[in-house]
């Protein structure tokens, strides 16, 4: 059976929860950053939905006045007829 020396197992355990304590760290600071990445877009996306419907409202105003202006077009003399 094969021996095992407290001193060596002690210093193993050790490396291993240090190495596992860095792991947590970074996954922390992992979370912490896209967390702030996250409340950076919704904030951009928020923009940008308000930009959306404003260029939206412009362009159905265009079409509105570009179609009133065709309403008020004279009919040709040749097309009366038809």
């Amino acid at each position: 059976m094969t021996e095992i020396h407290s001193a060596d197992y002690s210093a193993e355990m050790v490396s291993e929860f240090s190495s596992l304590l860095d792991k947590v760290r970074q996954l922390a600071e992992l979370s912490a950053s896209l967390r702030s990445e996250n409340a950076e877009l919704r904030a951009s996306m928020g923009a940008l939905t308000e930009e959306n419907a404003r260029l939206a409202a412009r362009m159905k105003e265009a079409h509105d006045r570009v179609a009133a202006l065709i309403d008020a077009m004279p009919v040709p003399s040749d097309q009366e007829a038809a």
